[in-house]
């Protein structure tokens, strides 16, 4: 009887290690989930700012005189494909 007794303490103490163990991954988990979250969010806006940075090139490109020829060739070709965008659209309105 005392054997048994003796084994439930047992049992009782490391049960109740587990669940302190429990608690304290509970704890690491949410502060793992707002990290996370943090690192989500400063990416975005990373990538955000990655993106005007990018249009911004792409204006002073623009916006630049001296164009090499395959400069122009490629700006031509995107110009090409605005207008038949937009001719496309126009005959969806029209129609």
């Amino acid at each position: 009887m005392v054997e048994l007794s003796v084994q439930i303490k047992a049992i009782q103490e490391k049960l109740q290690l587990l669940l302190k163990q429990q608690q304290l991954l509970q704890k690491e988990n949410q502060k793992l989930k707002k990290d996370l979250e943090k690192l989500q969010s400063e990416k975005l806006q990373k990538e955000t700012d990655l993106q005007a940075l990018i249009q911004q090139l792409e204006t002073v490109k623009i916006g630049g005189s001296q164009w090499s020829a395959s400069e122009k060739a490629i700006m031509e070709k995107r110009i090409d494909g605005y207008l038949k965008e937009i001719e496309k659209c126009l005959l969806l309105l029209n129609a």
